[in-house]
């Protein structure tokens, strides 16, 4: 299983034929990702050559869509372009939207992802490495060698974090991995997220990552205590940066105490998530409690069984059969 990318899903490429999406298409149908067509007026009717696949250019998102059936676009075009983009792929009915593009102006953000979300259209991004189901599809700019299909879930806010968690973790592998994105208005939440990983039965374990800077991760910790029964590890970046200053990341910025790393460590300690103090504490955070859990499963499965054999005596002495008690 898999949460928003499976090996089902038919992707296009905005921006295809320009450098960037050229170099990432080519490594998204290497990951096995069914890249079904790219989007450009100006080439519509070519088709380009990626090693042993050629791959048609449509003019628009809809002939794409009405030709092969996509249902996932990967963004790859300018700032000043990917409001139109997503908004036209929206129009069309596409079901997801990974908005690679970085330095989009904060007021093309919120209105393509409110028209993304009125349509019924997901969007992950903008600013985003995309997201990855290992062994299955590659949706973005993530590194598809590193890790292996697992149990783990993983939704980041940094690219970089994503890939290096993503790789500590490569011997359990992940359900899917999911970057939202750092900029100060994202198509997809942690709480979307974590939500659909709580309703993933092959994700035994979520890892989130979190930065400095907005109520994001207080607000996922909020809902971790709510409505989340599954474990969560958690590691936010940033303790060491000033207060007051954008770092990184245009939405991570720290203004007193508001947003930052140690809030939002306490706030999550607070739900029950173990928080690492780096990615490979992290990490080991994550191995700690899947082996408690197996251990634990172990003794449950031992109890069973000791049960299966000896039964139990209830009420007036009768013996209760324990494999179905």
């Amino acid at each position: 299983m898999a949460i928003y990318l499976t090996q089902e899903s038919k992707v296009l490429v905005q921006g295809m034929t320009g450098a960037e999406g050229m170099k990432h298409t080519r490594r998204m149908l290497a990951a096995g990702t069914d890249v079904v067509g790219g989007v450009n007026p100006r080439k519509a009717g070519r088709t380009v050559d990626f090693d042993d696949r050629a791959v048609p250019v449509f003019g628009s998102v809809r002939e794409g869509i009405e030709r092969t059936g996509a249902d996932v676009t990967v963004v790859f075009v300018p700032p000043a372009f990917a409001k139109a983009a997503v908004v036209e792929a929206a129009d069309a009915g596409i079901g997801l939207a990974v908005v690679i593009t970085e330095g989009i102006p904060v007021h093309d953000s919120v209105a393509l992802t409110a028209h993304a979300r009125a349509r019924g259209t997901r969007v992950i991004g903008p600013n985003c490495p995309g997201l990855i189901t290992p062994g299955q599809s590659n949706a973005g700019i993530i590194p598809p060698d590193i890790t292996k299909p697992g149990r783990i879930g993983l939704v980041s806010k940094s690219g970089t974090l994503t890939y290096q968690l993503m790789y500590e973790l490569r011997d359990i592998g992940f359900s899917t991995c999911v970057g939202i994105g750092g900029d100060p208005v994202v198509g997809t939440s942690h709480i979307d997220c974590l939500t659909a990983f709580e309703d993933d039965p092959d994700t035994e374990l979520i890892v989130l990552i979190g930065e400095i800077g907005g109520d994001a991760e207080e607000r996922a910790a909020a809902h971790v205590r709510a409505h989340v029964t599954k474990p969560v590890v958690a590691y936010i970046a940033g303790f060491t940066a000033p207060e007051g200053r954008t770092m990184g990341h245009a939405g991570a910025i720290v203004s007193g105490s508001s947003g930052t790393a140690r809030a939002k460590k306490e706030a999550l300690e607070a739900a029950g998530v173990r928080v690492g103090s780096t990615p490979t504490e992290t990490a080991r955070h994550v191995l700690a409690v899947l082996d408690g859990a197996a251990r634990d499963g172990a003794a449950r499965d031992g109890a069973a069984r000791d049960g299966a054999v000896g039964g139990e005596k209830v009420g007036d002495g009768a013996v209760r059969d324990g494999a179905r008690a």
